[in-house]
């Protein structure tokens, strides 16, 4: 599967098709598709609040809320299939040139927010510092988004390692 990044704010549109993070454990996104019902119940169960429906009525995660711990509450509550917890997560995120630290201002909020410590920054010449992050660290969990003043970070599906067929 190739890589789509997803911005904030597409998250809350789908104006151009673009991936929607979907709940953990959706898998692929045609399997979740034929498998959800619209039903809501996942949005429900969520403690932390962050499941959003779509034009459709599907469930997506809305970083603007909050971010996922990963509890599987949304999992549990699912009846049809739509999510199973052995489906892995595929959303790694991605800091963009908006970053203020790459334009001259000071800000680390995103890093100060990441508890997978998956990003960092690298001083630079003139006074810039160069936001890192480690993939191998990043859950995607969404919490450095929710912080980010500017909304510069993205997110991006990765190729799953094993996928659930249904």
């Amino acid at each position: 599967m190739s890589e789509s990044p997803v911005r904030r704010s597409d998250l809350k549109s789908d104006v151009h098709g673009t991936l929607r993070q979907r709940p953990p454990g959706a898998g692929v996104e045609a399997a979740f598709l034929d498998a959800c019902t619209q039903c809501g119940d996942c949005a429900e169960a969520c403690p932390e609040g962050i499941i959003a429906h779509d034009a459709d009525e599907r469930p997506f995660l809305d970083f603007n809320s909050g971010a996922c711990t990963f509890c599987h509450a949304c999992t549990d509550a699912c009846d049809f299939g739509a999510l199973l917890p052995e489906n892995e997560w595929l959303w790694k995120g991605s800091v963009d040139k908006s970053c203020l630290s790459l334009n001259g201002v000071e800000c680390r909020t995103c890093e100060a927010h990441c508890d997978q410590r998956a990003i960092g920054f690298q001083p630079q010449t003139g006074g810039h510092a160069q936001p890192e992050l480690d993939e191998d660290l990043c859950n995607g969990c969404g919490g450095c988004s929710m912080a980010c003043p500017v909304g510069a970070i993205s997110f991006k599906k990765t190729t799953p390692k094993t996928e659930v067929h249904r």
